[in-house]
């Protein structure tokens, strides 16, 4: 692989661990090139890409690695890029961070995307929707296969078919918000009085729930049990919080560019 080449994330554009790699991407003010695959086939290409380490995306090139998850993304990120820094200096905070990190990768995302993949399978068109304003190439070269290919993948991957399953989702997402409000108490940011990976991937992580105008601009409405959920948090100092935190940090998209390659399309967002 030549390792002169401009970094490449290859990414799921509405993905909020696909935001969480952008956002360190253009924090850092990396060039980078993204790349979205087919619906359907996201899984093959991200198992041949991570050769075997990972299914799923995002997955960074690098200096001639190929690096699956979000937090080692970042990891690599700080190596590669030091400034300016997401990981607290201070050896005690920087653990601090890592862990809260950790949490809301397990605890907050994956019950984030359940509630909204449970409540899309209702409107299929609305799906379909969101799907050709984020890669309108993809859905076009999907066609009518679009939408019965991303029920079927992630209600059998993503349980979003159960509805004790969004219950449980429900109940998460309120337990990730009660516990971001303990750790921020009466300061802005988590770690440390400033910026840092726990602040971007907490936030990264509830742009689905929130819809900052700063964040990924392809849901402008969602179905109606998703949004009176909604409504039951906007009070919520955490919920203000996640619009506060995109406001300040989530610079405009400017180092990201588009291509096409091996016949997959590259989304620029």
């Amino acid at each position: 692989m030549d390792t002169r080449k401009q970094p490449i994330l290859w990414h799921i554009a509405v993905s909020h661990f696909s935001e969480k790699a952008r956002w360190a991407l253009e924090y850092k003010s990396v060039e980078h090139e993204r790349r979205a695959p087919p619906p359907g086939l996201h899984m093959p290409i991200a198992f041949a890409l991570s050769r075997g380490r990972a299914i799923t995306f995002p997955v960074l090139e690098l200096d001639g690695r190929r690096i699956a998850d979000s937090t080692a993304i970042i990891a690599a990120l700080e190596q590669r890029y030091p400034e300016p820094a997401l990981y607290p200096e201070d050896a005690e905070e920087r653990g601090r961070a890592l862990e809260l990190e950790d949490w809301f990768d397990e605890q907050l995302a994956p019950y984030v995307r359940r509630l909204a993949f449970h409540e899309l399978r209702a409107e299929p068109e609305l799906s379909r929707e969101i799907m050709t304003r984020a890669a309108p190439e993809v859905a076009a070269r999907a066609g009518r296969t679009l939408v019965p290919t991303m029920r079927f993948f992630v209600g059998r991957r993503y349980r979003s078919r159960d509805a004790a399953g969004a219950e449980e989702a429900r109940e998460k997402i309120l337990a990730a918000l009660d516990r971001l409000e303990r750790e921020l108490g009466d300061e802005e940011y988590l770690v440390g009085g400033r910026f840092t990976v726990a602040d971007l991937t907490a936030a990264a992580l509830l742009y689905p729930l929130v819809l900052p105008p700063e964040g990924p601009p392809f849901i402008e409405r969602m179905p109606s049990p998703y949004e009176r959920f909604r409504d039951g948090i906007r009070e919520r100092a955490s919920y203000a919080w996640v619009q506060r935190i995109f406001a300040r940090h989530r610079q405009p998209e400017r180092y990201a560019s588009s291509s096409t390659a091996s016949g997959i399309p590259v989304v620029n967002q």
